[in-house]
């Protein structure tokens, strides 16, 4: 009995460190999908001058301009850490110190006291809510909707170059009510945790269901683009998720710790949207690691259960047996 406990305990652990290692992979896969992307398209583009040679040619010219991954992987490091996170940096830890070296310099030490009125705190709230008015709320917004379309485009690059064609193809009412359904789910589900965090009694127990719930989200991110892709519904997503919830608790917590490093929300959303599409080629990447717990962790039923009551009520659901719509991710 104790050595099948101590068996299934190191099945766990390997899971969990083999989702790490397949997480990370994506910052080497960088270097190497676009090569096999030309590789995949090089015979087919071949064989299509061959039967159609004139017909096809300004279908190579749009080709030829379509962005590379390493192109759209830059932009969204440009976007998302050159001009948003790399804003907030230097307004956070440049600007506002300066000013407050200033601010002392001017009036002196009494000046920075922590009094509601005093000048340092009139200027700092004024200054900060003036920044993020202006500049953060608005290029935040922005790109967050850049993001949604490159990291699809970025999923479906990555795709194609090692599986081919996507086999999924959706009615528009079928991609809106499933689209709609999961985000709700996901919203609904990362409320679940954050409650966990605040009612469990023990203490760190609340946290680590929290990361638990945090780890197991962004691995449905990242692999959601390709078992969308593969024509696999929301439901087979989510369960095969809380079978195989070693592997996934360790491909997500890299990006679960990653994003727990700056005290502004904001901050670490950037940080997310600027390593999030690694995780994508990671999860079109990896082969997760099946069968090493026989206990099933059901953290997304629950949520499942009170996202179908609801939607019942409001909305009309796709069938058991459909597909699922497109993913984009919900922070």
């Amino acid at each position: 009995m104790a050595s099948a406990s101590v068996a299934r305990g190191e099945n766990i652990l390997y899971g969990i460190w083999r989702g790490i290692y397949d997480s990370v992979r994506g910052f080497l896969l960088i270097f190497t999908l676009d090569d096999k992307a030309s590789e995949v398209a090089h015979p087919v583009k071949h064989s299509e001058q061959a039967k159609h040679h004139s017909r096809h040619r300004p279908a190579k010219r749009t080709q030829e301009k379509e962005p590379s991954l390493r192109q759209r992987l830059l932009e969204c490091c440009a976007l998302n850490g050159g001009v948003l996170l790399l804003s907030l940096l230097l307004f956070e830890y440049a600007v506002l110190p300066a000013l407050r070296l200033g601010v002392r310099l001017a009036f002196g030490a009494g000046a920075l006291s922590s009094d509601r009125w005093s000048v340092w705190m009139i200027l700092n709230l004024i200054l900060t809510y003036t920044f993020s008015a202006l500049w953060v709320l608005p290029i935040f917004g922005i790109s967050k909707i850049i993001n949604c379309i490159w990291f699809q485009d970025i999923a479906d690059t990555a795709y194609r170059s090692s599986q081919g064609r996507a086999s999924s193809q959706l009615s528009v009412s079928i991609l809106v009510a499933d689209t709609l359904f999961s985000i709700f789910a996901q919203a609904l589900f990362l409320i679940q945790g954050m409650l966990a965090s605040l009612v469990l009694p023990i203490y760190g127990l609340g946290d680590a269901v929290c990361l638990l719930h945090m780890c197991l989200l962004y691995a449905l991110y990242s692999f959601e683009y390709k078992w969308f892709n593969m024509g696999w519904e929301l439901h087979k997503r989510l369960a095969f998720i809380e079978t195989e919830w070693p592997y996934f608790l360790g491909f997500g917590l890299p990006l679960a710790l990653l994003t727990q490093i700056f005290p502004s929300y904001i901050m670490n959303g950037c940080l997310f949207s600027l390593v999030f599409p690694v995780f994508i080629l990671s999860g079109n990447e990896a082969e997760p690691v099946v069968g090493l717990c026989a206990t099933r962790l059901q953290l997304f039923t629950p949520v499942i259960m009170v996202s179908n009551a609801l939607f019942r009520r409001t909305v009309s659901v796709p069938a058991s047996g459909s597909r699922p719509g497109e993913r984009r991710p919900v922070r």
